[in-house]
């Protein structure tokens, strides 16, 4: 089984962030230049929330706020819930279905390593049970 550890060491640990007092529509911007679909959100260098997508359309579109005039402190998702580089995907996989949380940073330490997508944890499922069929047929094959 894979570990967070082993997902990022394939994937990556850049992580994007903004502060609570950045304006939503810069978080935006950031989302769309960095082409991803959550943002974390740091007070001097501590993980503080998390903003998503989903944050946007929902406290903000829907509500008919200004995403200029609107810190992402008043929208973001706080605290916000994390893992650690030991967890295993299958257990990120479980935390996201029943949280209905589509990214997870990776906390060490206090310290931000990484972040996590529904679909990073999708992608490394597909691969492991790949693994696993392929030496099952080479097993039957003899």
């Amino acid at each position: 089984m894979q570990t967070v550890a082993q997902l990022l060491t394939g994937k990556g640990s850049e992580v994007f962030s903004v502060t609570p007092q950045d304006s939503v529509l810069r978080a935006i911007e950031v989302m769309a230049t960095r082409h991803v679909g959550a943002l974390l959100v740091m007070n001097q260098g501590s993980l503080i929330g998390i903003i998503s997508e989903r944050d946007y359309a929902r406290k903000v579109i829907l509500k008919n706020r200004s995403s200029h005039d609107t810190p992402v402190g008043d929208i973001m998702t706080a605290p916000a819930f994390s893992v650690t580089p030991e967890d295993t995907v299958h257990h990120c996989m479980q935390v996201m279905t029943e949280k209905r949380f589509r990214h997870l940073p990776v906390v060490k330490g206090g310290r931000v390593v990484g972040m996590l997508s529904i679909g990073d944890l999708v992608k490394a499922v597909i691969q492991e049970q790949s693994e696993h069929i392929e030496q099952l047929e080479r097993y039957i094959a003899g």
